[in-house]
C-alpha cells in the first residue's frame, strides 16, 4: 500500500479466524514492524528513524513505559513501538481540505482505525458553535478564544484539563502548574483509569506509588510472578528481560484467564534461536485463573506459605517482618479463617493446583511480582495489590536485589506525568513547594478523576473541556453515557498529534490544536529542546526528536501550555515566555518543586538516565502512615456471573497501542481483518447454547440504583476460545460501551473494565 494511501474503513467484513499462536515475536513480529513502516514512512525515513527510537542520543518511544537496558540495542524496539513510531512519523497528512470534505457526523461513522490511518493533523481546526463542519483557524485566534472561554466561567472547577501518558515532564509540569494556578485541581488522567489501584494500595502499604524494582533486578530474581500482565502485545521488550532472567536460572509463573503467546514461548529475532529455532519457553508454570480470581489466589499463596513456616521449613523472613513491618499478626488471623471453599471457586484453581503455585514461592528467596490492568481494573483491585504485597513481606522482598513489586505501567510517560504533579488529589507538601516557588496560591480542594468528570460534564458542571493528548472519549467506560456528556459542553479541545474518535464528539464548540511528536525537532527561541520522560522502573532520561515537523504551524505541547497560560493569567508571576523559550528554565524549578529532581539539566546529560529515588527499594524505609511496611486483612467476595452470565474483560489486541488502532489483526490470538470478535471458553458456548462463529449482541448487566440496567454492544462474533471457565474477552475500545459509569474500584475509582457482566443473545441487528 502506498504511503498516501490510508486503509479504507471496511468494519469487520473480511474477518478470518485461525487457531491462536504459543509463541511471540519471531521473524513475523519484525516483518509486520518493518511493513507497517514502508508504507507509513518509505524505506530511507524508517531506517534513519527507527535506529533513533529509545538510543541516548535519540527520542523515547511514544509507545510503552518499559525501561531500556543500560547497554542499549541497535533496534532498541519491538513491534508496537515500530508501528507508534510509524503512526507519528507517518508522511500522510490530514489538512483543512480534508475537513471541508468530510462533516463531523461523517467523521462519527468512521472507526478509529480509519481516522488514525488519515495522517498527522497539520492546522489548527476551529468548529464554530451549530456548525456541522471544522473550520481552519490560525493558534493565535485558537488559544484566545479558549482563555477567553476559561475566564468567562463562574469558577474555575467549571474545567476539566485531562493528560495522557504521552506528555513529557515539562509540558506535564507547566500543564498542572497553569491549572493551578487558573485555580482549580480538575486534573484527571489517564493513570485514573490504569494503575490507580496500584498507586492506591501501593502508597498505603510501602508508602510509594510506585514499583519498588529496577530492569537489573528481574535478572537477580529467583522468582517472577507475572499476574494480569500481557508482555508480547502490551511490553514486548520485557520478553527480552524475561528471556535473559530465564537463561540465568529464574523461574516464571505466568497468571491469566487467557494463555497468551508472551506468557508462554519468546522467539527472540536478536537471536539466532528465535529465527531458526524453538525460542526460549518462558512460563515454568501457567496458572489459568476465573477472572477476578487474583485476589483469592494472593490470599491463597500467603496461607500456604505460613502454613510451610509453622511446619518448620522456615520461609518466613523473622528479621525483617520484626523491624520493618506492621500487622503481621491481624493478617496471619484473616488467613487463618480463610474459606477455602471460597478460594477455590474464586480462583477456578484446585488444590493441589494451588499448592503447585506456593512451592515455586516457597523454594524462591528473591520474588518480583509483575502485574498490569488485569489486576487493576476490578472493584477489589486495591486489596488485590494490597495482597500482592502481604506475599512479599512476608519473605522480606522488599528493599534487597532481585526482589519487589512491578506494577508495568502502560503510556511511555504516564509515571512521569503524575510525578510532575498532574493528579486530582495533590499532596499539601507538593502545593506548597509550588506556591513558595511560584509566588501563588494554589487551591486546596481535591477535583475530579476521569469518571467525575464524566459526570461532572453529563449533569452540566463542568462546561469547558481540554485534554492534553490522547483519545479521552474512546478510553473512557460507559461510550453512549460519555458521548452525551462531552456533546453538553460548552467547549471541547484536543490536543493531538492525530485523528481520533474523540475529535467526533464535539461540544457547542471544539477546537483540534495539532502538536509536535516525540520524534520531530523542537526548535523554540534559545534553539533545538529536549525533554524528560520517567519509566515504569522510576528512570528519568531526556529525549531528543530529529525529524523535521509534519507542519510549519505545529506547536509543541509546551508552547501550547505556555501561550495559553500567558493568555488566559495575563497577572501570573509565572515566566511563561521564558519556560517557552528555553526548557532548561522549566527543568530548574522542576529541580526546586519536585523531590528528587535536583541538579536535573546536569543529570540528564548521563546518556542512560537517573534514578529517582525510593525509600522501600533503595533504604526500606517507609513514608506511611506508620513509617513501617504495612500488612493488610482484606476480605474475600467471590464474583458471582449468575446464570447463563459470564464475566467479560476488554483487552487490546496485537494491532493496537492503547486507543490507537494500527490494524485489524491480531497474530497472536489468531483473528485477522477484524476486532468485534467476543472469546469465550467451548464449554461455556455448549452450556448457553451458541455456536463458534456465531453473531451475537453482549448485554451488560449493572445494578443501578433504579433497578438493572442493560447496556448492548451489537454484532460481535463467538469465538471458541481457551480462556476460563465463566470468563470472556473483547477488545477495548469496542467493548467500552458496556462499562457503567458508576462501577468503579474501590477506593481508586477506576472503572472495573475487567469485571464485566455480561450475557450473550442472539445478534439483533441484519
Amino acid at each position: 500500500m502506498a504511503k498516501d494511501a490510508p486503509v479504507p474503513d471496511q468494519g469487520d467484513a473480511n474477518l478470518k479466524i485461525k487457531k491462536p499462536k504459543r509463541w511471540a515475536a519471531g521473524v513475523p513480529g519484525v516483518a509486520a514492524a518493518l511493513r507497517m513502516s514502508q508504507e507509513q514512512m518509505g524505506v530511507r525515513r524508517s531506517a534513519l528513524t527507527l535506529l533513533r527510537v529509545n538510543q541516548p542520543d535519540g527520542f523515547d518511544c511514544p509507545g510503552c513505559a518499559w525501561p531500556e537496558p543500560q547497554h542499549t540495542h541497535t533496534a532498541e524496539f519491538c513491534e508496537n513501538g515500530a508501528k507508534a513510531v510509524a503512526e507519528e512519523a507517518t508522511l500522510r497528512r490530514v489538512t483543512p481540505e480534508f475537513f471541508a470534505e468530510h462533516s463531523i457526523a461523517e467523521l462519527a461513522t468512521k472507526s478509529d482505525h480509519w481516522l488514525g490511518a488519515q495522517g498527522r493533523l497539520t492546522t489548527p481546526m476551529y468548529k464554530p458553535a451549530g456548525a456541522d463542519h471544522y473550520q481552519p483557524i490560525s493558534y493565535a485566534g485558537a488559544l484566545d478564544l479558549i482563555a477567553d472561554r476559561l475566564r468567562g466561567l463562574d469558577d474555575p472547577d467549571q474545567a476539566i484539563f485531562y493528560t495522557s501518558g504521552r506528555t513529557s515532564n515539562e509540558a506535564a509540569f507547566c500543564y498542572q502548574l497553569f491549572v493551578r494556578n487558573f485555580g482549580t485541581n480538575n486534573l484527571p488522567d489517564c493513570s485514573n483509569m490504569c494503575h490507580e489501584s496500584s498507586g492506591s494500595a501501593l502508597t498505603e502499604t510501602l508508602g510509594i506509588g510506585k514499583g519498588t524494582v529496577t530492569l537489573d533486578d528481574l535478572g537477580r530474581a529467583e522468582l517472577i510472578i507475572i499476574a494480569g500482565q500481557n508482555p508480547g502485545t502490551n511490553h514486548p521488550r520485557m520478553l527480552t528481560a524475561l528471556e535473559q532472567a530465564k537463561r540465568g536460572g529464574t523461574k516464571i509463573m505466568a497468571i491469566n484467564p487467557l494463555p497468551e503467546a508472551g506468557l508462554l514461548r519468546f522467539k527472540n529475532p536478536q537471536r539466532p534461536s528465535g529465527v531458526i529455532g524453538s525460542g526460549t519457553e518462558l512460563a515454568d508454570l501457567f496458572v489459568q485463573l476465573r477472572l477476578n480470581g487474583d485476589l483469592a489466589f494472593f490470599q491463597a499463596l500467603g496461607k500456604l506459605v505460613l502454613e510451610a513456616d509453622r511446619a518448620g521449613r522456615g520461609v518466613l523472613d523473622t528479621d525483617f517482618i520484626g523491624r520493618h513491618t506492621d500487622g503481621f499478626e491481624d493478617y496471619a488471623e484473616a488467613l487463618d479463617r480463610l474459606d477455602w471453599a471460597q478460594v477455590l471457586r474464586a480462583t477456578g484453581q484446585t488444590r493441589e493446583q494451588l499448592q503447585q503455585a506456593a512451592e515455586l514461592v516457597l523454594g524462591a528467596k528473591s520474588i518480583i511480582v509483575c502485574w498490569a490492568m488485569g489486576l487493576t481494573q476490578h472493584k477489589n483491585s486495591v486489596p488485590t495489590i494490597r495482597e500482592i504485597v502481604n506475599l512479599l513481606l512476608l519473605g522480606g522482598n522488599i528493599g534487597r536485589p532481585g526482589a519487589g513489586a512491578c506494577p508495568v505501567r502502560g503510556h511511555s510517560n504516564v509515571q512521569g506525568d503524575r510525578t510532575m504533579g498532574v493528579y486530582e488529589k495533590p499532596a499539601e507538601a507538593f502545593l506548597a513547594a509550588l506556591d513558595t516557588e511560584f509566588g501563588i496560591r494554589t487551591p486546596r480542594e481535591p477535583g475530579h478523576d476521569v469518571v467525575d468528570a464524566i459526570r461532572a460534564l453529563r449533569d452540566g458542571t463542568a462546561k469547558v473541556f481540554l485534554g492534553m493528548g490522547g483519545n479521552f472519549v474512546r478510553a473512557t467506560p460507559d461510550t453512549a453515557l460519555t458521548e452525551r456528556a462531552m456533546a453538553n459542553a460548552d467547549l471541547t479541545v484536543h490536543v493531538s498529534t492525530k485523528l481520533n474518535g474523540s475529535h467526533a464528539c464535539v461540544g457547542k464548540e471544539a477546537l483540534i490544536l495539532p502538536t509536535l511528536g516525540r520524534t520531530e525537532r523542537d526548535r523554540q527561541l534559545t534553539g533545538d529542546q529536549r525533554v524528560t520522560v520517567e519509566d515504569s522502573m522510576g528512570m528519568v532520561h531526556a529525549s531528543r526528536g530529529r525529524l523535521v515537523p509534519a507542519s510549519d504551524e505545529l506547536l509543541s505541547e509546551v508552547a501550547i501550555v505556555c501561550e495559553l497560560a500567558r493568555r488566559t493569567l495575563p497577572d501570573s508571576p509565572v515566566p511563561w515566555s521564558t519556560f517557552r523559550a528555553d526548557y532548561d528554565r522549566i527543568r530548574d524549578r522542576i529541580a526546586r518543586v519536585v523531590p528528587g529532581f535536583d541538579d536535573l539539566n546536569t543529570k540528564i546529560d548521563n546518556p542512560g538516565g537517573f534514578p529517582l529515588p525510593n525509600g522501600p527499594r533503595d533504604s526500606r524505609t517507609f513514608n506511611t502512615a506508620t513509617g513501617k511496611a504495612r500488612f493488610t486483612a482484606n476480605r474475600l467476595e467471590v464474583l458471582e456471573p449468575g446464570p447463563g452470565r459470564l464475566i467479560l474483560q476488554t483487552l487490546r489486541s496485537h494491532d493496537q497501542y492503547n486507543t490507537t488502532i494500527y490494524g485489524l489483526d491480531d497474530r497472536y490470538r489468531g483473528i485477522s481483518d477484524g476486532r468485534r470478535v467476543v472469546f469465550v471458553n467451548p464449554d461455556d458456548l455448549a452450556d448457553l447454547g451458541f455456536a463458534d462463529g456465531q453473531l451475537v449482541d453482549l448485554v451488560s448487566e449493572w445494578p443501578g440504583p433504579d433497578g438493572l440496567e442493560e447496556r448492548r454492544a451489537e454484532r460481535f462474533r463467538v469465538v471458541a476460545y481457551p480462556t476460563a471457565r465463566e470468563c470472556a474477552a473483547a477488545y477495548f475500545p469496542e467493548a467500552n460501551v458496556l462499562i457503567p459509569v458508576d462501577s468503579t474500584a474501590e477506593i481508586s475509582n477506576t472503572p472495573t473494565s475487567k469485571s464485566v457482566i455480561i450475557r450473550l443473545e442472539p445478534a439483533t441487528l441484519t
